[in-house]
């Protein structure tokens, strides 16, 4: 019997690991020189100084440089690393002074400046390590896939351009039965196709699999025993949607399965789940309109000093359930810009004023939304609220659309920092996407990580593209 595979670790996984051991390597000396002038009885614990390595590692994440783009881009991802440090200097040492023991702490200047700039250095070089270790073929997973089809041709396709994991080598194992060999699969120098009669577990001991995607265009016929002995053998077997699904972080909608979507796991909520996520909404609401009040007046005086008009506009949204609520924002647009009724906006579009497109490019337009997630309307993470209008419009051309109602609409979402900004059918289509996939996999964790990764949709609005 063959041993159990060992699959290596994500390049996103690698790369917080090597951080975490930098940092937990360079910080104390970092720090023992920093406050080596400082009297014995002024030098701070344990606690205050291992906020400043955990707010770096949080704003690492958070300005999203654990993602594809930034694995494959080194430029952006080099770029971003002294913004995080400098973040999260400033967020520990505003902590430090502000805190009561044991986390208040002497020399917070001090220890702000050796962060912002003993910490730079360590993460840009963990990032060299990896790129280094990427461009010598690491972090690249070797897939069998069973079947060389259509859906085999446009798994190939999504994993290059959205999968999580950097790279695959991929060998097709296919038999006539399960359909014909696409085209482009076959015309692809790159392309290994081998004969099904071969035997699927000596394919996948010949190539050292790591993992096995059951991806055939037509399945009757197809030996399930011997799938069934390549998992006893230690290879992970996965069926397509469910692979694809965990690749590219989302439930391609264009090549759904009711089947598999029925029969998968998902779309529960315990009541455990529900009070967590509403207590994550009323605490994260609260905290938002306090910081940023000082912002909301100065925009919304901004607003009705420009035209005269009123500084916010009330208007009706789809939320859980298909209720219809009153959402609030700060006016970006003129006044009656929709007199002719609802229009989708548009990228550049001319109704909106001066103010509001600098509004929506900080999304300071969307901060009156916090009272609508304290008054229960909305979550502070799920699906963004539609019009009734534009809801029923595409309800009617886009399956399992009304299944984002499952939770409350949200301030921010998964399809908000993974997706740019649209208004056509084919955007609605790829947001509901990231929102089944949402709905599907939702954790209070979950919107926890969803709220640090929009920080790096608000500095840079083109980042939600994958």
């Amino acid at each position: 019997m063959a041993a159990p595979t060992v699959t290596a670790p994500s390049a996103g996984l690698a790369l917080l690991a090597l951080d975490v051991l930098l940092l937990a390597l360079g910080w104390p000396l970092i720090a023992g020189v920093a406050l080596s002038p400082l009297p014995e009885a002024r030098q701070p614990g344990l606690l205050p100084l291992l906020m400043y390595p955990c707010a770096f590692l949080l704003f690492l994440y958070a300005l999203g440089l654990y993602r594809r783009d930034a694995l494959l881009e080194t430029r952006k991802s080099l770029g971003r690393v002294p913004i995080a440090a400098g973040l999260g200097g400033l967020v520990a040492s505003t902590a430090g002074y502000l805190l009561p023991p044991p986390f208040a702490t002497a020399g917070t200047a001090t220890l702000f400046a050796a962060a912002a700039l003993g910490l730079t250095p360590l993460g840009w070089l963990a990032r060299i390590l990896v790129f280094t270790l990427r461009e010598r073929g690491a972090f690249r997973r070797r897939l069998m896939v069973v079947g060389a089809g259509q859906r085999a041709w446009e798994m190939v396709w999504l994993l290059k351009r959205e999968g999580r994991t950097l790279g695959f080598d991929i060998t097709f194992v296919h038999d006539p039965t399960m359909g014909e060999i696409d085209p482009r699969l076959a015309e692809d120098a790159a392309s290994r196709i081998v004969p099904a009669s071969r035997g699927f577990r000596a394919v996948a001991e010949e190539i050292g699999a790591d993992l096995i995607v059951v991806a055939p265009d037509e399945r009757r016929g197809m030996r399930m025993d011997a799938l069934l002995a390549c998992r006893t053998a230690g290879f992970p077997v996965f069926e397509y949607h469910r692979f694809l699904e965990k690749e590219i972080g989302r439930v391609d909608v264009k090549r759904l399965d009711y089947g598999w979507l029925l029969y998968s796991d998902g779309f529960t909520f315990t009541m455990v789940d529900l009070v967590l996520k509403r207590t994550l909404d009323i605490v994260a609401s609260a905290t938002m309109l306090f910081l940023t009040a000082p912002f909301l007046l100065v925009a919304a005086a901004a607003v009705r000093l420009q035209d005269g008009g009123p500084a916010f506009y009330r208007q009706e949204r789809v939320t859980r359930g298909g209720r219809v609520f009153r959402i609030l924002k700060l006016r970006t647009m003129t006044q009656n810009a929709e007199r002719h009724g609802a229009v989708w906006a548009q990228a550049g579009d001319p109704r909106v004023t001066r103010i509001g497109r600098f509004l929506r490019r900080t999304r300071l337009d969307e901060l009156p939304q916090l009272i609508n997630i304290l008054k229960g309307d909305m979550s502070f993470v799920g699906p963004r609220p539609e019009r009734p209008e534009f809801v029923a419009e595409l309800a009617a051309k886009l399956p399992l659309y009304n299944e984002r109602h499952l939770v409350r609409a949200g301030l921010t979402g998964w399809a908000q920092i993974n997706y740019p900004y649209g208004a056509s059918l084919d955007d609605a289509r790829s947001k509901l996407s990231y929102d089944l996939y949402y709905v599907k996999n939702f954790s209070v964790l979950f919107d926890v990580l969803i709220i640090l990764q929009t920080l790096r949709v608000v500095l840079w609005p083109g980042a939600g593209v994958r």
